[in-house]
Formats: C-alpha cells, structure tokens, sequence
C-alpha cells in the first residue's frame, strides 16, 4: 500500500533564487530569511559600496587619461628599457574589477528591494578585498609615478560635470524606489528618519550642485575665439614614426600650422632630431652598432646616423594601433626613413610656411658640444634658411645673446611665469603641458598678449574645452584626430544649462514624492495575513530542519481546520506540491 503525504510547500521564485544564490549562495528557499542584516554583513556592504565608488574613480581616471597613453608608456620604458604598451592590462583589468563589483552592488541592491537578508558568499569577500587591495596599489603606484595625470580629473569634469550630474541624478531619483520601500516596510522610526535624512541629504546636494559646476563651454556663443591652431607634435607620430620627415610631412596633410621636435646634437655639431636619450626604441642600433646600442645618442656622428633606419622600428611595433590603417605606400615610406637632422625639418618648415618649436636637450658634460650646443644650434636655424619669425626659440640659456644674434626668432618659454615677468625678459609666447593652466590664467595669458600653446592635446573633449578657454594653439599626437573638429564638441548658453538643470531637479523631485507616496499605497495594502512569513520570521536562528517541520505542521494544522485537503489548499493558493512515497506491508 502507498501512502500519500505531503511535506513541504514552494513558491516558484525563479528570479528571487537566482539573486540570492548568486550574491550569497542561498538558492534554496529555506536558506533565505527576512530578517535584519547583521553587523559583520553591514560592513561588508559598506566595504563593497567604498570598493565601487573607488574603482568608478579608478575607471572614471583612465577612461579619461586615454590623451596621456603615450606619455604614460614612455614613463615604463624609461624604467623598464622595453617599450611595450601598459594600459592594455591596466584597462583590462579595470574593466573587469569594475564590471564584477558593480554587478555584486546590483544584487545587493535587489536584496535591500525585496527585503532580503545581506550575506555576502565568502568567495566574493575575496574578490572584493582582492579588487580593493589592487585599485589602492594602482592608486599609489600612479601618485608616485605618475601624478601630474590625476589633473585630468577636474579638467576633464569641465568637459563632461553638466552630464554626470544629470546621470547621478536619474540614478539616486531611481534609487527613492528602494529608499522608500525600506521606510515603509521598517516599524522602526529611529531606522525611518536616519534613511530619510540620509537621502534627502544625498539628493539636495545633487540639486544645488551644478552651482559649482564650471566649465569654459557654458557660454555665449557669439564669445567663442577662433579655432586654435594645431601643432604636430612630433609630426603624426600616429601615422607614421616620430621625429621623421615622412611624420611631419603627414602633419602637414592634416592641415597642421607648425612643427614641434626633439632636437639633440651629435659629436661632430650636427643638430637631429631624436626624443630618447639613446636610439635603441625609434631605430635599428641594435642591428647596426650592437656595441653601442645604450650610450647617448649625442655620442654618434651624423655619418654613423645616417647609417640607421628610423622606420622599420614603428612597423614592427604598431605603438598606436594604427599599423592595419596604412596603404602599402605608406608603409613604404615609413620603412626608408632614416634620422632627420634640425636642417631638414627647417627647411621643410620654410618651404610650407610653417611655425616650428623644438626642445634642445643639451649635450652630456664630455661631449665635444658641451659649451658650444647654442652655437651649433643658431647655425644650423641659418644655414636652413628659413625666416626667424617662424623659429620658437626655447633655451633659456644664453638667450640675451640670441636676441642679439638673431633677434627675429620668437622667444617662448617653457617655464610658467607671470605675464608681467615674460614681458620684462621679452618673451611672447609659453609652451606648457596642458594641465599648468587653469581657464582664467588663460584668459590672463591672452590679454597680456601672451601666445600659449598646450601640449599634449588629442582628445577631442580637451580640445573643445581649451579653445572654449580662449588658448591660441596645442601641440598634439593626432592632428588626424583633431582636423576632424570643426566646432567645440559642446557649446551651451548658461540661461540654457540653468533651465536644464533646474527642469531636471523638478522632475527628480516629483518624481521621487510619486515613488514615496506609491510605495506607501504599496506596503499598506500588503499589511495581510501571511502565516507562513510569521512562522518563518518566528523561527530567528533556528536550523533549516526546523523550518521545514515548522512549515509542515503550518499545512497540516490549516488541513485538520477544515479548510480542505491539502492537494485543494495548495491548489487555491497556487502552489505546486510533491510527494513523500512509503511502502506498507
């Protein structure tokens, strides 16, 4: 005989089951409880919400450095002596530490909804302390070698601030659903009023924050300057190899108005252009002068230079990722280039009616042209034959002697100064890195008729915001990139911003009154007997064994009642049952 007898009651709860096993193993219903979080699990949410806002910082930070990849690679291969590109794995790495810890707050946030207990699996402890642990070393390393680049943030915050704001504020105006379902669901008012003030706290500061929000775009459009003049840094190092004729006659196809170089001086006087202080990354040394390969490269003659290809080199490499872009013409070119004298370039520069700027590196202390590396330089500025007045002359030393010699070069700076102090030593124009000018120095700069150039400026947004800040020319890696932007990528008039801004906060705010008001309607009208919720929220610390038979008695006594049979109980309730089989003899 077989005897049919029911056990256990399941609700189907597909999705529930899914955020809970995934977030802390519990796929079972048994496993899952209602009751309040405790202390160690509420230190762990607070841990994966720091880790988060940290690696959105981290993301955030080289998201936005994408202008400065290049400088940061030549920072590792001065410390390493291999070239290789180091953001692949940084941004690698990123992307996925960022992607499993916003996806560990999506969960935990869907617990908080659906009034689930927190408990975090102890595996994902150990990613989100390994994902803390290593954004904090990245962190530091950067600081310590890098930490002219955390200036992006702020600059870039003028570029995309009005955009984030109006982004944060859709999110914490979605987050009121959460908010006010955990209000309305608490019996605890002390708890009700830290939430509230906890959130409208958040949610105020959102709403007056675009009152410190500044940025050079927000402004009349009819006061927008001409459009800077783009400098080919290097030529279009991007294109073809740097410091090479073929990269700045490829400059000059991207409508560039002036050359920036590298210049050092060979043993015999003979000015070149070369970046590194030895020629093993941008030509074949190695292959030619093995023996020679790490000295100076001021140590070469010009006939021994000419002797190396400074082409194969870019090739072989790809340290843009632009190789697959190139024509086999192109590639042609770049394989015959050899190392481009000062001469050269003037020349070309003269033919083209083009501004060039270089950055003499003066000679080691044994070096035959130790003393006489101005002198050598102005000669070879003479014997090009170009006009004066298209020479940026940066030395600053011996430069009252240059005036004299050659008065007509134009005096620049590589130093910051004041205006005041650049008019007194005659100096009109100020090379600097982008981030060693704020908007209104150059605003100041300009009406003190100071000429300020920005390097290195790639990005379209940087761009944008410089010439929306009023700056005469940038030097730049990727004038092909630039050529491309006619106009600032975004130009708005401040009674605009304002009534965006504003029209945004009134929607947030009724908005999040609909969502208060609806969840209170919402948990008032699911106040309703529920006998196994009460049962379960009974049983506090008690085994999964003694819920189950906590729950089976639950059936049996609503059976014994007279309310029906227990296949009609769960049938009217719309649960699914199975049975337990046992053999009678």
């Amino acid at each position: 005989m077989v005897k049919h007898q029911p056990l256990q009651v399941y609700e189907r709860q597909l999705c529930l089951s899914c955020i809970t096993g995934i977030y802390g193993c519990r796929w079972k219903r048994y496993q899952r409880s209602h009751d309040d979080t405790t202390k160690w699990e509420l230190l762990w949410s607070l841990i994966l919400l720091f880790t988060f806002s940290l690696l959105l910082v981290w993301f955030y930070f080289w998201w936005e450095a994408h202008n400065d990849y290049n400088e940061f690679n030549w920072f590792l291969y001065n410390r390493s002596g291999e070239w290789s590109d180091g953001t692949v794995p940084i941004l690698a790495t990123t992307a996925a530490g960022f992607t499993y810890i916003a996806f560990l707050m999506v969960l935990a946030l869907c617990h908080i909804a659906l009034g689930q207990q927190l408990n975090l699996h102890w595996l994902h402890k150990i990613g989100v302390t390994t994902a803390l642990l290593t954004t904090i070393i990245g962190v530091i390393s950067v600081n310590q070698t890098w930490g002219q680049e955390w200036d992006v943030i702020p600059i870039s915050l003028q570029a995309t601030g009005p955009f984030l704001h109006i982004g944060a504020l859709a999110a914490v105006t979605a987050l009121s659903w959460i908010v006010a379902g955990q209000v309305a669901r608490s019996e605890k008012t002390m708890f009700q009023v830290v939430v509230m003030l906890l959130y409208l706290t958040v949610l105020l500061g959102l709403y007056v924050v675009p009152l410190y929000i500044t940025s050079p775009c927000i402004m009349d459009p009819n006061s927008l300057k001409q459009r800077p003049d783009v400098i080919g840094h290097q030529g279009a190092p991007m294109l073809a190899p740097e410091n090479t004729l073929w990269s700045f006659q490829r400059a000059l196809q991207m409508n560039v108005t002036g050359f920036e170089a590298d210049v050092t001086i060979s043993v015999d006087g003979v000015p070149f252009l070369m970046h590194d202080h030895t020629l093993q990354r941008t030509t074949d040394v190695q292959k030619v002068f093995p023996d020679r390969a790490t000295i100076d490269a001021s140590y070469f003659n010009w006939t021994d230079l000419q002797h190396l290809n400074a082409g194969q080199w870019f090739l072989k490499g790809d340290p843009f990722w632009t190789v697959h872009m190139l024509s086999p013409h192109e590639k042609d070119r770049i394989t015959n280039q050899s190392v481009c004298s000062l001469e050269q370039l003037l020349k070309l520069a003269s033919y083209h009616n083009t501004t060039v700027v270089f950055r003499l590196r003066r000679p080691p202390q044994e070096h035959p042209c130790h003393y006489s590396w101005i002198n050598d330089t102005l000669q070879a500025v003479q014997q090009s034959g170009i006009p004066q007045s298209l020479v940026m002359w940066t030395p600053n030393e011996d430069r009252a002697m240059v005036k004299q010699l050659d008065p007509g070069l134009i005096q620049t700076s590589l130093e910051k100064l004041s205006p005041q102090s650049l008019d007194q030593s005659g100096i009109s124009r100020l090379l600097l890195r982008y981030n060693q000018a704020s908007t209104q120095e150059i605003r100041d700069f300009s009406q003190s008729n100071i000429n300020l150039t920005l390097y290195t400026v790639n990005e379209p947004w940087l761009y944008s915001v410089l010439w929306c800040s009023g700056v005469s020319a940038v030097s730049s890696e990727a004038p092909q990139i630039l050529n491309k932007v006619p106009y600032p990528v975004w130009l708005m008039r401040p009674d605009e911003y304002c009534l965006m801004w504003v029209s945004a906060d009134i929607i947030s705010f009724a908005v999040v009154i609909g969502i208060f008001f609806f969840q209170k309607y919402r948990m008032s009208g699911m106040r309703s007997y529920n006998p196994e919720q009460i049962m379960l929220s009974a049983a506090v610390r008690r085994s999964s064994r003694d819920l189950n038979v906590m729950k089976e008695k639950l059936i049996f006594s609503e059976v014994g009642n007279g309310v029906g049979s227990a296949e009609e109980l769960y049938a009217d309730n719309g649960y699914d049952y199975y049975t337990n089989q046992g053999i009678s003899q």
